[in-house]
Order: C-alpha cells, then sequence, then structure tokens
C-alpha cells in the first residue's frame, strides 16, 4: 500500500475503533483510556503534515482551512450531539478524536486503485467520517421496523424498539418504551433496572413471584453494591423502596427519578414481555463510516453528484 508515513500511522485507529464498537455491542461500555493516545498521535500527524505543507508551495493554506474546519466545527457538532443527548459519552469523544486524526483527506494506493474513491471539494475527511455515519445511522430504524414487521410486530414504536420477554432483560441492552398507561420515550434504563436488582440482591424471578417485595420493609438492611449496571460477559410512601435505592447510591442511576424506577418494576412484574428501544451503539456505525471514507469516500457526496445535485458536475 503506498501511501505517506502520516497517512499509514493513521490506520492504527481503523483496528483501534474496531474493537471500541466490539466493546460497545456487548458491553455498552468503552474505556476512556483509549482516546487520550489516539488524539495525541492525530496532534503529532497534524503537526507533521503542517511542516510539510508550509514547505510545499500554495499547500499550506488550503490545509490550514481544513485542519481548523475539523477542529473548529466537527469537534464542537459532536460536543452538541452529545449535550442534547444524541450522543452518549463514547459515542462523542470518539468523533472528537476521528477529527483530530483525519482533519484531511488521507491518500492511499492499493491494487492500482486510488482511496477514498470520492472526495468531496471542502477536502475535510472527519466529516465525510460522520455523513458516512449518519446516513447508517439512519438506516438503522428501517432495518428495526423491517424485522418486527417480518416477525409480525406491529406496533407505533416498531421502528424504534423490539418486543423482549421479561425475563431476559438482565441480559439486554436499553431502555423500556412501556408504562402502566402505554408508550413512551423516557421508559426505565435497564441498566438502572440491574443496578437497582443487585442493590437489593434479588432477581427479577423474585420480584415477580413475591409481590410482598413492593413493600419498602422488605429492603436489605445492608445493601449490596449495586455497580453500575452493565451486562456481565423507606416507609409506605415508597413503593419497591425505589427513592430509599436512589438516595443510598453514589451518584445518579442514569437519571432514573423514583418514579421511573418504580413504574418500570410495575411493569415488568405484570408483563410477559416489553417493548424495549435496544438504543444504537453508535461507534459500531461509526467505525463501518469509518471503513467507507477509507475506501469509497463521501456516500452522500457520491450519491448526489450521481443525481446532478453537485454544482458543476
Amino acid at each position: 500500500m503506498d501511501a505517506s508515513i502520516p497517512d499509514l500511522l493513521r490506520l492504527l485507529v481503523v483496528p483501534a475503533l474496531g474493537w471500541a464498537a466490539l466493546r460497545d455491542v456487548r458491553t455498552r461500555r468503552v474505556p476512556n483510556d483509549l482516546w487520550g493516545p489516539l488524539v495525541l498521535l492525530g496532534g503529532v500527524l497534524v503537526l507533521w503534515e503542517g511542516l510539510l505543507a508550509l514547505g510545499t508551495p500554495n499547500a499550506f493554506r488550503p490545509f490550514a482551512i481544513r485542519v481548523a474546519f475539523s477542529l473548529l466545527f466537527v469537534v464542537p457538532l459532536a460536543y452538541a450531539f452529545w449535550y442534547v443527548g444524541g450522543f452518549g459519552g463514547a459515542d462523542a469523544r470518539a468523533f472528537m478524536t476521528l477529527a483530530v486524526v483525519y482533519p484531511t483527506y488521507p491518500t492511499y494506493e492499493l491494487l492500482g486503485y486510488s482511496l477514498p474513491a470520492v472526495e468531496t471539494y471542502l477536502g475535510v475527511f472527519s466529516l465525510t467520517i460522520l455523513t458516512n455515519t449518519v446516513l447508517l445511522g439512519l438506516a438503522y430504524p428501517l432495518a428495526l421496523g423491517v424485522r418486527n414487521a417480518l416477525g409480525g410486530e406491529f406496533s407505533v414504536v416498531m421502528f424504534v424498539g423490539r418486543r423482549v420477554p421479561v425475563l431476559e432483560l438482565t441480559d439486554t441492552h436499553g431502555s423500556l418504551l412501556e408504562t402502566e398507561s402505554g408508550f413512551t420515550r423516557d421508559g426505565l434504563d435497564l441498566d438502572a433496572l440491574r443496578m437497582y436488582l443487585r442493590w437489593r440482591g434479588l432477581t427479577l424471578d423474585d420480584l415477580r413471584e413475591n409481590p410482598g417485595l413492593r413493600d419498602p420493609a422488605t429492603l436489605p438492611d445492608d445493601p449490596a453494591d449495586p455497580t453500575d449496571g452493565a451486562v456481565v460477559t423507606d416507609g409506605s410512601g415508597d413503593p419497591w423502596g425505589a427513592a430509599a435505592f436512589l438516595d443510598d447510591i453514589e451518584g445518579s442511576a442514569y437519571g432514573t427519578t423514583p418514579a421511573d424506577l418504580r413504574e418500570g418494576l410495575d411493569v415488568v412484574v405484570d408483563s410477559e414481555d416489553v417493548w424495549v428501544t435496544p438504543g444504537v451503539p453508535f461507534i459500531v456505525p461509526l467505525f463501518v463510516g469509518l471503513l467507507l471514507a477509507l475506501t469509497a469516500g463521501d456516500v452522500l457526496f457520491w450519491t448526489m453528484d450521481a443525481l446532478g445535485l453537485v454544482a458543476g458536475t
């Protein structure tokens, strides 16, 4: 593969992001320590290429503009998506990292082909990765809807969720889409459910078979460690002891309120199966978007160009 040394070094991001995507699928947890070394690598490569551009006629200005766009637009955009709840923390860090590592288009020669195949006029590679990822993310609800339709599951939430047997919830990622009164977009986070069960030292079977556990008088005197709720590879006015649980743990159970927890518990003890939104492990489409960007290039730009929607074509 013919490429500059900086572009070859950038390929170190591919296996790192692939590992992060696999972790995201299995556990919805990605270590924060992953991103620091990659950001450092990206910063060194940007400085390296900046020095090379300074010694090349008419090269530094377009290089500097693309780097500035990637750092001053894509990075804040990723942060904004995280701030409004569109991304998880790991998703935002991954996007920010790629904005530092890939501000400009790399160039590779493989088997006589020049990659990426399609380059945009702007030439900001991190933006290409972002658009590819968004397109893949938009396809996910359609795939989910088709899957539900083929299984005969029709519902107003069929494009954002799937039906799951209640007893499988302890090994399922996502959040409930149901309350006792209908559907909701803000149902109980299943990580919070696992935290509650571990805190009480109970299983879902225990809750379903013993309705008396709704009484907060049955709370343990010495609650167990609730952990962070990851899947493993006090008074009559507090049903289920929801408020007592949230008061006892350190930090937050993913924004869960006592009312959220009570309502979610009422649903899972009274139902055989429930609608759950799995959420999108967004690092997965990000990884695929990066692979597409490195090979095909910008899918959106290619599509618009093919339709004659790009000026000058």
